[in-house]
């Protein structure tokens, strides 16, 4: 039996965060229990650039078109490699790091995360089969977040993202009041990631591998 395949983003572009401890804490645990792991750091691996034209938010469809850059090339690989996706990041007004955001806009490309099909309004999700984790902290109380941001970040990246792309959320974490909490309450909270981790490497059903070809 395959060892199930997950791929840890921490998506802030500051390093030695909080973030990055819980996320270290969870691939750590998954490694442990049998999972292989890859891990994309937003703060060390580059941040690829904005799109700047169209052809660079699709995967290219011949040897005509321009070529992936080689940081986004990679990335799309490790995407297409996992079997679950799981996702650091601190809230920023509202929502997430323009980190994650460009990195999201350059991997998630057309023919590779989703097509759209030649009529109507439907498309397809290719990236089904795949399911992954959300992690968020913030300063702002629970309630607040669900009343004056309506969950923004969350749904941006759960509905309109990875299940619009077919990859199954399988839960969502929200660590709130960030700035008020003890050090025990951050130490209790990394402990807890190595437990999500450890679940989800033994968890996480293993697809298949397939050879990524371009739509």
């Amino acid at each position: 039996m395959n060892a199930p395949r997950i791929l840890v983003v921490i998506g802030t572009p500051l390093a030695g965060s909080l973030n990055h401890a819980l996320a270290h804490s969870y691939a750590d645990a998954a490694r442990a229990a049998g999972a292989e792991v890859r891990l994309v750091d937003l703060a060390r691996d580059a941040v690829p650039r904005h799109p700047s034209d169209r052809n660079e938010m699709r995967l290219p469809r011949s040897d005509a078109d321009v070529p992936l850059d080689p940081e986004v090339a990679a990335y799309v690989a490790d995407v297409d490699w996992a079997d679950h996706l799981a996702f650091f990041f601190p809230q920023w007004w509202g929502s997430y790091p323009a980190a994650l955001k460009t990195w999201i806009d350059r991997v998630f490309l057309s023919g590779f995360a989703y097509r759209y099909r030649a009529t109507g309004r439907l498309w397809d999700k290719l990236l089904t089969g795949r399911t992954a984790r959300i992690v968020m902290t913030m300063d702002s109380p629970k309630i607040w977040n669900a009343w004056a941001y309506r969950n923004a970040a969350i749904r941006s990246l759960r509905n309109a993202t990875l299940e619009f792309c077919g990859i199954r959320v399988r839960a969502v974490t929200r660590l709130a009041e960030v700035r008020h909490r003890s050090d025990a309450d951050r130490e209790r909270w990394v402990g807890g990631m190595a437990s999500l981790g450890a679940t989800d490497a033994g968890s996480v059903v293993a697809r298949e591998s397939e050879e990524l070809v371009p739509a």
